[in-house]
């Protein structure tokens, strides 16, 4: 089988913020360790490219959309949120992460890979209709997902988030759309300090409290998630891998081990071998930590390439 490695390093051509946690030595990081694990020369690597307007404006408001474009500042930075800092470089590098994903999801669905993982940044799943929140400019994985529906009439696509918070943008762009169902485990309460309560009947909130193991984490899963998602038979499964429930993360609580996300891809690939073909996006959300990040991130697309952990 073959999973495609799509990434982009604009930024890193730049100068950067190392104190910010949200820095290009994230990718420097899961391709290291992939090097050092002798799996990069087995993926097939794709650069990405920038995404076309119209398929964020498929997804994000046309405003919204306008107004980050228009914000880029020539020089400097300015402050979008308190966590959302834009600098001259950051519409490149969201307008690559975002377009890496539509270029995974044409790959898949023409089975020239069977899955695609996007090492890309900034993050997305914080990001609104209306609204960057959480270092996220433009929402990555609804964008593909939306690409999907749209022009290759699927209608089902599930999105499953382990990200240490909550895809809130996600499921704002999402709640109530049928054709897709939306899982997401988080760390409860923390940021973005979402009501677990309040949800859609295309939405599973998975909230987990801090100081949760790994073991625990897959008792949630096997209890919550997965009977839905068979349920559900999706014609694509999308990933927001987020690395960041980690033990060793500083951002959260949990404390998960890289074992538990090869665990969760390969139950996650078993899905998708039975429903669709095996096709599977999956795309880079949180994780700060680097070591921890670079581990966690191998763990997972070694299960993408279906090789077995020593």
């Amino acid at each position: 089988m073959t999973t495609a490695y799509l990434s982009h390093y604009y930024c890193e051509k730049h100068k950067i913020n190392s104190e910010h946690p949200e820095s290009p030595f994230r990718l420097g990081a899961i391709q290291d360790r992939l090097i050092a694990g002798q799996l990069f020369d087995y993926l097939m690597l794709v650069d990405a490219t920038e995404v076309k307007r119209e398929h964020l404006y498929n997804t994000h408001c046309r405003d919204y959309v306008d107004s980050i474009f228009n914000s880029s500042p020539l020089e400097g930075f300015i402050e979008l949120d308190a966590e959302t800092v834009m600098t001259p470089h950051s519409l490149k590098a969201a307008l690559y992460a975002a377009g890496a994903v539509v270029q995974a999801v044409d790959l898949v669905m023409s089975k020239e890979v069977e899955n695609a993982f996007c090492a890309v940044r900034p993050p997305g799943h914080h990001a609104e209709y209306d609204k960057s929140m959480g270092f996220c400019f433009f929402n990555n994985i609804a964008v593909g997902a939306q690409y999907a529906i749209k022009n290759y009439g699927l209608e089902r696509v599930a999105i499953v988030d382990f990200d240490v918070h909550h895809g809130n943008g996600t499921e704002d762009i999402f709640e109530g759309n049928h054709k897709v169902f939306f899982a997401s485990s988080y760390q409860h309460p923390l940021y973005p300090y979402t009501d677990p309560g309040d949800s859609h009947d295309n939405v599973l909130h998975i909230p987990l409290e801090a100081g949760t193991n790994g073991e625990a984490f897959r008792a949630a899963m096997n209890a919550q998630l997965f009977p839905v998602l068979d349920r559900f038979r999706p014609e694509l499964i999308m990933i927001s891998a987020g690395f960041d429930a980690h033990k060793e993360e500083p951002m959260g609580q949990l404390r998960l081990n890289a074992s538990d996300y090869a665990w969760i891809t390969d139950k996650l690939v078993a899905l998708a071998d039975v429903h669709c073909d095996g096709k599977i996006v999956s795309v880079l959300e949180g994780g700060y930590h680097l070591d921890a990040l670079g581990r966690a991130a191998f763990n997972h697309i070694r299960s993408l390439m279906k090789l077995c952990l020593d």
